[in-house]
This record gives structure tokens, C-alpha cells and sequence, in this order.
């Protein structure tokens, strides 16, 4: 009598996903692990956000947010900042360019807010969030002061109060990028966009604030 051995089946084993995340503004290099080396990656990009507009006559601009790139696959462009000043144009959101992988979601930044032209206590602008919020808030004088746009969110900083008509716009704040990548290099370089600064008082104004700081996080899959 022959007795039936069934096969043994193969073990499989799996490697949890593991993540690099990138947060402090500047230009860097990222290296693909080794030893396993992940199948593919998925990296989310934020760009930074635009300062707000300073308050009051003659208020100054802030300026732009950076750009977040990875590699020359993805731009997260960085947001616009306020022009400042009575009746200024808030700051519009970044936009996110695509070139390569396939792309899971590309979301432009939102924009800022326009400040108030009340004839007194004018109040500042709120700045834009991105797809991770953060915007800051434009305050009232004599009540809780402009915020920054919040870090590695990409948000827009408030716009300056004044005393007296205009207070400033809020800046724009950084656009999303989610983007797979099959097959992936051994190393990207990368830039995380800083925060653009706040504009300056005017006249019967207050400073406005700057927009918070991109980041970008790349998740790694091995099976």
C-alpha cells in the first residue's frame, strides 16, 4: 500500500511597510532601502504655504511659499503670498505638477482670505489650507494675535490686523501631490518647501504671519 505525502506549502513571510518622512525645510537626497528593496513607493508631497499680508496703510507683501519636489516626478508648488496693505489680494494655492508614476490624488492648495475694510478694527485674512488644513488665522487687534500656517501642512499664514481700514489678506497655502512609484531608483533628490514670511505694518496695522512649512513622507512596500 503506497502512502500519499502531500507537498509542504511555502511559507510566506511579509514585510510591514516602512516609512521615511521629511520635515525640516531644504534640499536632500532620499535613499531607497536595501536588503529587502521595497517593490514600490508612495510618496505625498506638500508644498509650503505664502505669508500673509501686513495690515493697515501701505501694509507690506509677504512673500511666496516654496516649492516641494521629489526628484523631477513631482512639484508641489508652493503657495502665494498676500500683497498686503488696504484692500489686498489674498494669496492664491500652489499648484501640483505630475511627471511621472501614477498619481492617487493632485490637489491644489487653497487660497487665502481677503482681509476686512470695516472703518475700524479691521481684522486680517485667514490663510488657505491645503489638503492637510493648517491655515492661520487673521486676528482682530486688541484680541488673539495673526497665526502662522501650521508646520509640514503647507497652510497659509493669516493676514495682519489694523486699527483702522485694511487689514491684510492671508496667504495661499501649498498644493498635494500622492503619487505611486513602480519600480523606483536607488536614490531622489528633494526639496521641502519653506514658509513664506509674513508681510510688514503699515500704518495703523500689524504684522501679518508666515505660512507654514511643507513636508514630504514616502511609504515603502515590499510585497
Amino acid at each position: 500500500m503506497s502512502i500519499y505525502n502531500p507537498p509542504k506549502q511555502q511559507q510566506i513571510t511579509f514585510k510591514t511597510p516602512t516609512v521615511q518622512s521629511f520635515t525640516v525645510a531644504g534640499s536632500g537626497t532620499y535613499t531607497l532601502p536595501t536588503s529587502p528593496s521595497p517593490l514600490y513607493i508612495q510618496v505625498v508631497a506638500v508644498g509650503g504655504g505664502g505669508g500673509g499680508g501686513g495690515g493697515g496703510t501701505g501694509g507690506g507683501p509677504g512673500t511666496n511659499g516654496g516649492d516641494t519636489t521629489f526628484g523631477s516626478i513631482i512639484t508641489a508648488g508652493g503657495g502665494h503670498a498676500s500683497s498686503g496693505g488696504i484692500s489686498s489680494a489674498p494669496g492664491l494655492g500652489g499648484t501640483p505638477t505630475i511627471s511621472g508614476g501614477i498619481t492617487v490624488i493632485a490637489i491644489g492648495g487653497g487660497g487665502g482670505s481677503s482681509g476686512d475694510i470695516s472703518s475700524s478694527n479691521s481684522i486680517g485674512g485667514a490663510g488657505g489650507n491645503s489638503a492637510l488644513g493648517g491655515g492661520g488665522v487673521g486676528a482682530q487687534p486688541g484680541s488673539s494675535p495673526v497665526s502662522s500656517g501650521v508646520a509640514n501642512t503647507g497652510g497659509g499664514g493669516g493676514g495682519g490686523a489694523a486699527l483702522t481700514t485694511g487689514g491684510g489678506g492671508g496667504g495661499g497655502a501649498g498644493a498635494y501631490a500622492n503619487v505611486i512609484i513602480t519600480s523606483p531608483a536607488s536614490t531622489y533628490s528633494y526639496t521641502v518647501g519653506n514658509g513664506g514670511t509674513g508681510g510688514t505694518a503699515g500704518t495703523s496695522g500689524f504684522m501679518a504671519a508666515g505660512g507654514g512649512s511643507g513636508v514630504i513622507i514616502v511609504t515603502e512596500y515590499y510585497q
